[in-house]
């Protein structure tokens, strides 16, 4: 029988999750929660659910004597269908699990869910740490105003609601005091930051605020952006900021039109073709990633080659592919489906063609000095995220001087410098 002794977090999906649950974390913590378990759930895919459902069963088969928490995404989304778990203790929505007198409540309140369309503020929550990490996530923006048709995410987390700067330049001033050398500013749709905020400010002019404002601060990494929304202030940041990292993540999905349209995305290929042929005008060492969905509704064997081929055509290095997962109570779901097997296909052929590009880009390290951010014991990663062994242990938190000499396991082989 295993103890879990100080409040435990499970985290499920993306990194604006992982931020929450540090400040679950602390307070759990500060409620005197010793012997509690959080399940931070997501609800992008019915697979991200069914493994958080999955996940629940075991800890509780493990830790029959703690008391065990779950929240997050597929929560607010299916309330009842937790609710009828018994192997939860209590069950609360996204809006309830960033207050901390959530974890002081009566136990009688099992299950806290409100309707998140009715929440118009998003707060930062000062967070100290983040266990066992050198880079650390800041929350700017919590929600979305769009409807993608294959996306349950806004029904969530709500409309889209952003923080105001003076409390996040206070939280990365504290993260950077505890030594972090990189913060990732991240939310669920970090492009359309500031629109509700006083005087309107875009992401990049927070961003050029943030960096002025906190000059000891020595790397900041965006998280994934829409490439139709990045304002002329981010631009100039792009070409001007050394401390801005020379990776951009594109929130794609598909490289075909009509796709793109029936998901009702905001772009066109054309204008991802633009997008990084502008950056890398502004800054020539700059790298992209992407989120594909593979097998979208409707997608024909064009339109999936359309997709492929616009990997190679922006040299995108960092896929994060996804076979379509339908989700009930969302359009997609209602069209005409591809294949489970062609949808798997396609994502193989996607994460080849993204394999294929990123061991190029590796492969042209090799010779070159890079700064790496030391993340535990020896291993870290570079500027353009490229994951780094280093020929010995070194500080964690610390930016070291590294001589690539060659190439391992997908990992860039490197020996400190000085």
């Amino acid at each position: 029988m295993q103890s879990t002794k100080e409040p435990r977090v499970v985290t499920f999906g993306c990194r604006l999750n992982t931020y929450e649950s540090e400040v679950m974390r602390d307070h759990a913590k500060n409620a005197g929660l010793d012997d509690a378990i959080i399940i931070n759930t997501c609800a992008v895919t019915t697979e991200a659910e069914r493994q958080a459902r999955q996940s629940i069963r075991r800890l509780r088969r493990e830790n029959p004597d703690a008391k065990i928490f779950v929240t997050g995404c597929a929560v607010q989304v299916n309330p009842d269908k937790f609710a009828k778990m018994t192997e939860i203790d209590r069950i609360f929505g996204n809006d309830a699990k960033m207050k901390a007198e959530t974890f002081l409540m009566p136990e009688h309140e099992r299950v806290v869910v409100n309707d998140i369309m009715s929440v118009e503020e998003t707060a930062s929550h000062l967070v100290s740490g983040f266990e066992g990490r050198a880079r650390a996530f800041v929350q700017v923006q919590n929600g979305c105003d769009h409807r993608c048709t294959f996306c349950i995410i806004p029904y969530g987390r709500g409309n889209s609601r952003s923080v105001p700067m003076g409390e996040i330049v206070s939280q990365v001033r504290e993260l950077v005091a505890n030594g972090y050398g990189e913060v990732v500013l991240t939310g669920v749709d970090i492009t359309s930051y500031g629109h509700d905020l006083p005087g309107q400010p875009t992401l990049g002019q927070m961003s050029r605020r943030l960096l002025a404002q906190v000059p000891e601060l020595p790397r900041l990494r965006i998280s994934s952006i829409d490439p139709v929304e990045v304002d002329e202030d981010l631009f100039r940041l792009i070409e001007t900021e050394p401390r801005l990292m020379p990776h951009m993540h594109i929130s794609l999905q598909a490289g075909d039109d009509m796709v793109l349209k029936r998901m009702k995305r905001r772009h066109l290929r054309q204008d991802v073709v633009d997008f990084c042929q502008k950056v890398r005008e502004l800054r020539p060492d700059v790298t992209f990633g992407a989120d594909i969905i593979a097998g979208f509704p409707t997608e024909t064997d064009e339109m999936a080659d359309n997709t492929l081929r616009l990997v190679d055509e922006c040299g995108l290095i960092y896929l994060h592919v996804f076979p379509y997962s339908a989700r009930p109570g969302t359009p997609a779901a209602r069209m005409p489906q591809v294949p489970k097997d062609l949808r798997k296909e396609r994502a193989s052929a996607l994460r080849e063609a993204g394999d294929i590009q990123l061991n190029n880009f590796l492969q042209s390290r090799i010779g070159m000095i890079e700064n790496v951010l030391v993340e535990k014991e020896n291993t870290g990663h570079t500027e353009h995220f490229a994951p780094v062994l280093l020929d010995r242990v070194i500080e964690p938190g610390s930016i070291a001087k590294a001589k690539v000499t060659g190439l391992e396991d997908g990992k860039l082989i490197a020996e400190l410098v000085g």
